[in-house]
């Protein structure tokens, strides 16, 4: 059998498995189907944010605090040398990383913060409007 016949032949078979394909049901959990309800922990989000506020933004500022005064003392001391312009790039890294770190913590902060009200916020307002009595249709 030539290629193309047969190639016909299996275009042909996957068109017709695709047409006659129908769901009789919902995937099984994990595979789709029923969502379980969203649920969420705005005091848990808070508090996480609070850790990160207390217990990684203060000390990564001051570790790489630390490590500027120690590198900039070496760079003076070794000044002159080739060994000095080495330690002023790696400094100037370091600082970036220590900033774009400290950037990337202050945001996973916020966010956590902006997802614990924003949540609370939007339950309030489909509660306050499941509650509203509907406009009768005079009408119907």
């Amino acid at each position: 059998m030539p290629f193309e016949d047969e190639w016909n032949d299996l275009k042909q078979a996957a068109a017709e498995r695709r047409t006659s394909m129908r769901l009789n049901k919902l995937a099984p959990a994990g595979g789709g189907g029923e969502a379980p309800d969203l649920k969420t922990a705005p005091a848990r989000k808070r508090k996480f944010a609070n850790t990160i506020e207390e217990d990684l933004e203060k000390p990564t500022n001051d570790a790489g605090n630390t490590v500027d005064a120690a590198m900039k003392a070496a760079a003076r001391s070794l000044a002159g040398w080739d060994t000095a312009l080495g330690l002023k790039k790696s400094h100037e890294k370091w600082e970036s990383q220590v900033r774009r770190l400290v950037g990337r913590l202050v945001s996973n902060k916020t966010q956590l913060r902006g997802a614990a009200t924003k949540l609370i916020s939007t339950d309030v307002e489909v509660g306050y409007s499941l509650q509203r009595p509907r406009p009768s249709n005079p009408g119907a």
